[in-house]
């Protein structure tokens, strides 16, 4: 039971309830003063025709008693005699047809023969503070007289005032009640939906954020065949769209982002990930000097002859396992590789981000290499070997042009690196005295001499054969 008053008094709190219950009883306080206002005037008309009703009598009762040819005093003082002790009437004037005045009895009426002498009605009225004349024309009575009565009405007034009173508090009664039943009623039926639509829509944003898909509606229980129907099963439609156009965004963003992420793979593929974020930023072109980077080429000797013997196919599947293996051997020393050319590696270290030991991870690098070439000759039954030339040195990187981007190096010290692979021996790494002067303390070394490279003269070379143990 108190929770069934409690909803009344939520229901009423409402803001739409609260107009609602205003409207309507202003609505309804009007009609009913459109109503008071003729039942005022009315209910005057019968208080005054009662005070009248009392001077009619007196005058048809002075007609019926008096002769016809009886004088105007007698006349006068029949009329006196009928009206004497009376508590309605107060006075009595009359007059001739003429407007000679008879006589007053009496209070005298301030209503005089000449506000009626242009007046066809039999009798005249005159309402007056508390007072209330009558002009009675006895001439249509068979008497050539006219006769003004003067009234008291100060009983008139109060009870006008009561019967306001108790058409005011009937029609407040009426008000509240139809008001209080129409609220009532609109709060079932209006009201208390509405509200729980509301709640609905507050349901349905709660459920969006959570990715809720059959959340428990109001709207989803009711079934109504009226414009809030209508507006509920917008509601529901408008919730299915919604739910669906989400599903297919997140759809969409989730295929948008395995598409972004393939693409990062591939551009990080070709580029280091600090260069493809500044390409991202500010696609131009892009050189950055370093002053300490070491270089490492490599060349498989004996590829050019496999080829005559393995199609075009198996050729191209035995140097994608290579390179794939060096892929790795890069990625474990962190590395960049910078390309290939045909069955030429290039990778170098130091770059993008400098490091104090680039040499010593390309001399890990170089000798990985070779263990990887004679573990692919004992799994395929082949004699491949691989030729590495390493040089350290200043170099310009980046990225030129605006189509098909790579991370490439310029300066002497990339084509002495290149000169130290093409001059050099198979199964071996030859490097410069640059990098043996970065690596001699850890790693032993064949000195090879001074030799003739081309476009550089004759050069101090070295032959790397492994690292030093580091107990001896």
């Amino acid at each position: 039971m108190s929770s069934q008053w409690l909803n009344l008094l939520r229901l009423f709190q409402s803001r739409l309830s609260q107009q609602i219950t205003l409207w309507v009883f202003i609505s309804l306080i009007f009609i009913e003063s459109l109503i008071l206002i003729p039942s005022y005037y009315r209910r005057k008309h019968e208080l005054l025709g009662q005070l009248e009703d009392v001077s009619g009598e007196v005058v048809e009762s002075v007609v019926r008693l008096t002769q016809q040819n009886m004088s105007p005093i007698v006349f006068g003082e029949e009329v006196v005699k009928l009206t004497r002790g009376s508590q309605v009437i107060l006075g009595v004037a009359i007059y001739q047809e003429n407007g000679q005045p008879m006589g007053i009895f009496g209070e005298s009426p301030t209503l005089s023969f000449q506000d009626i002498q242009q007046s066809d009605l039999p009798h005249v009225r005159k309402l007056q503070g508390q007072r209330y004349d009558v002009a009675w024309s006895a001439e249509k009575l068979g008497k050539p007289y006219i006769i003004i009565i003067r009234h008291d009405a100060s009983s008139i007034q109060p009870q006008l005032y009561a019967f306001i009173l108790r058409i005011a508090g009937l029609v407040l009664l009426i008000s509240l009640f139809v008001t209080g039943t129409t609220m009532l009623v609109l709060g079932k039926t209006v009201i208390v939906p509405i509200l729980k639509l509301r709640q609905d829509l507050i349901n349905a944003g709660e459920a969006i954020s959570h990715n809720q898909l059959n959340p428990n509606f109001y709207a989803l229980s009711v079934q109504r065949h009226d414009e809030l129907g209508d507006v509920m099963t917008a509601f529901n439609q408008m919730f299915q769209r919604i739910t669906w156009e989400i599903s297919e965004r997140q759809r969409t963003a989730e295929k948008l982002r395995v598409e972004q992420e393939k693409s990062e793979r591939l551009l990080l593929n070709i580029l280091p990930e600090t260069i493809a974020e500044r390409l991202k930023q500010n696609p131009i072109c892009i050189a950055d000097g370093f002053t300490d980077v070491t270089i490492l080429f490599a060349d498989i000797v004996g590829f050019a002859k496999l080829s005559e013997r393995i199609s075009p196919t198996e050729l191209v599947n035995l140097l994608n396992e290579i390179f794939s293996a060096f892929d790795h051997l890069t990625e474990k020393h962190n590395l960049e590789k910078i390309k290939t050319i045909g069955d030429a590696y290039m990778v170098a270290s130091g770059l993008p981000t400098p490091r104090p030991d680039h040499a010593a991870v390309i001399a890990e690098m170089a000798l990985d290499m070779q263990q990887e070439i004679q573990q692919f000759n004992t799994m395929h039954n082949t004699d491949l070997s691989i030729r590495i030339g390493i040089n350290t040195g200043a170099v310009v990187a980046g990225v030129i042009g605006t189509k098909k981007f790579i991370y490439d190096l310029w300066g002497d010290a990339v084509n002495t690196a290149s000169r130290m692979e093409s001059h050099g021996l198979p199964d071996s790494i030859q490097v410069t005295t640059a990098t043996y002067q970065h690596l001699h303390d850890n790693y032993e070394f064949q000195e090879r001499g001074i030799i003739p490279v081309k476009g550089k003269g004759k050069m101090m070379t070295y032959f790397l054969t492994r690292k030093k143990d580091p107990d001896i």
